[in-house]
């Protein structure tokens, strides 16, 4: 007993002499280095042939080593907290619209219903001129942005330009006020019987709107089951990722612990409150998109054989950000840990410090993870995201509609119909009819639509790769010439064949100019197939059952 007491504190204090070694050297490089850089610093102040731009050359000297870290590891300085603070509380003074760049130029892209923008009159289209007199032409969408926020209460005049109307140049004077951004746009009920909750993302007010959310569902008679979408969530509180993981688990269940550097830094994290529905059928709907705190609820929900996850594989970010305050009133975000959900995996996919040697990172192989298991047994993997227990597998898209959603044809049609069109039905009604599509295609000019004519590129390149070898014979000619006659792009029989699809984003693009953010989800989820995945499972009790809790001799055969 008393050998081993001594093998112990003989060991503790090779790791204190090591570790105050390994301090000293640490300190030692870093003022070496910092006098490096000072001196450098200096000499191009004195030598340099032009004037070196001070704030400008050491914010990217920070930012430059801030990001040989990792991507979520930044300086915060005090001009730019202000965007910070609107994600962590949803909150922020301005007029309530969603702006874009384009062309050069800045546009309203989405009022959001309710507020200022809304209520003044402006609509998605509009090209904003001029605001309080200056006009903001060329400007870029950050600086367009600064001057439309302010604070609640004050008034500014904006001046548009707007497409499909007479007289085009209008003028709108708002009040600006407090926009509270709702982590839960929609919910409802889908397909019947299924509660739908949309979680967009972690502020202060997620967990609250969620809770708010599901307790009106469970009021309904009708639903039975309860789906909730964190698709395209990338984060955010992971405080309250851990209250909504409340929602469906018991009070004082473990959701995740936080580890930083050193034995002493971690944290364990459970459930405070009662919870609203431990024994509802539960689906998380999750894509590569889904990140960070939305990976702790998926993740801790799959753990826990709490909910089914459907899906795609998600992120993979299990590293926790702080902030620490800086001179000069700024912030460092900084990483400083990391975080285990209930099986004990981290789902971090990408080891920040490991770099190849171009400085490069990659996932974690799927053959260098480890398995861990649920509560009832089921295998999970660590190292990379979350991966689904039912796997979603989408249609394959096609550049036709890619080009038309991405050069915003379907955008500006959208803009004209709403402009001519008074009123429509109701999201769960409206459909792109015959008469609707015939005059979509009208509204296309065939001269200015770019997409990738893709048989008639490869066939070219085939072309040249068969001259270049020698089989340009003029037998082959010939047949690349009757090739060239049945593959030659129709834009008239392409628009046609992809209906369907252009249909889908065309019909939400309307649905949202009269029921706004709201209305284009409800649109959206009557064609969705993770949504139809997810309603799927839920319906079929017994599959739902055995995807949670295999039969014994199937989790012994694994």
């Amino acid at each position: 007993m008393r050998k081993s007491i001594i093998i112990a504190v003989v060991a503790l204090c090779a790791i204190s002499i090591f570790g105050t070694a390994t301090a000293r050297n640490n300190k030692t490089s870093a003022t070496r280095n910092l006098n490096i850089f000072n001196s450098i610093y200096k000499e191009l102040q004195s030598n340099y042939v032009d004037t070196v731009d001070a704030d400008k050359a050491i914010r990217v000297a920070i930012d430059a080593m801030l990001s040989s870290i990792d991507p979520y590891t930044e300086y915060i300085s005090e001009e730019e907290q202000d965007e910070f603070r609107v994600i962590h509380t949803g909150e922020y003074a301005g007029i309530g619209s969603v702006i874009m760049q384009r062309n050069g130029n800045v546009y309203i892209s989405e009022p959001q219903e309710g507020f200022p923008a809304h209520k003044a009159g402006l609509r998605p289209g509009d090209l904003i001129v001029a605001i309080d007199g200056d006009t903001v032409l060329g400007w870029q969408s950050a600086k367009v942005s600064e001057r439309l926020k302010g604070q609640a209460g004050t008034k500014l005049s904006v001046v548009v330009k707007r497409p499909y109307v007479e007289d085009s140049i209008l003028t709108f004077d708002i009040t600006r006020a407090k926009i509270q951004v709702n982590p839960v746009p929609y919910y409802g009920v889908i397909r019947g019987d299924v509660g739908y909750i949309s979680l967009t993302t972690f502020n202060e007010n997620s967990a609250d709107e969620v809770k708010k959310a599901l307790i009106e569902l469970k009021k309904d008679p009708r639903v039975k089951s309860i789906v909730l979408d964190l698709r395209d969530n990338g984060g955010g509180l992971l405080e309250s990722a851990v209250k909504i993981v409340g929602l469906f688990v018991p009070k004082n269940t473990e959701v995740l612990r936080t580890k930083g550097k050193g034995l002493l830094n971690e944290k364990v994290y459970r459930t405070t409150t009662k919870p609203v529905d431990e024994e509802i059928p539960l689906a998380v709907l999750i894509n590569g998109s889904t990140a960070s705190s939305s990976e702790i609820v998926s993740g801790a929900l799959q753990d826990l054989d709490r909910a089914v996850i459907v899906g795609t594989r998600s992120f993979g970010k299990g590293l926790v950000q702080g902030t620490r305050p800086v001179p000069y009133n700024g912030l460092l975000k900084v990483t400083t840990a990391k975080y285990y959900i209930p099986s004990g995996r981290l789902i971090q996919a990408i080891d920040y410090s490991h770099r190849n040697p171009d400085g490069s990172v990659a996932r974690t192989p799927d053959s260098l993870t480890t398995v861990f298991k649920t509560a009832n047994g089921r295998e999970v993997r660590d190292g990379g995201g979350i991966t689904p227990d039912v796997v979603v597998t989408y249609p394959e898209g096609n550049r036709l509609t890619y080009n038309i959603v991405m050069d915003w044809w379907a955008f500006d049609y959208a803009n004209r119909f709403a402009a001519t069109t008074p009123s429509i039905a109701s999201p769960e009604e409206f459909e792109i009819t015959d008469s609707i599509y015939a005059d979509f295609k009208k509204f296309i000019d065939p001269n200015k639509l770019k997409y990738d004519k893709v048989c008639e590129v490869r066939l070219a390149d085939l072309k040249k790769v068969a001259t270049f070898e020698g089989y340009m014979t003029d037998s082959v000619k010939a047949q690349f010439e009757v090739l060239e006659k049945l593959l030659r792009h129709d834009l008239d029989r392409d628009l046609d064949t992809h209906r369907k699809d252009i249909s889908e984003y065309l019909a939400e693009e309307i649905v949202m100019r009269y029921y706004y953010q709201r209305g284009q989800l409800i649109e959206s989820l009557r064609h969705d197939v993770a949504v139809d995945s997810a309603v799927n499972i839920l319906h079929d009790e017994a599959k739902y059952k055995k995807t949670l809790k295999p039969a014994k001799k199937d989790v012994d055969n694994k």
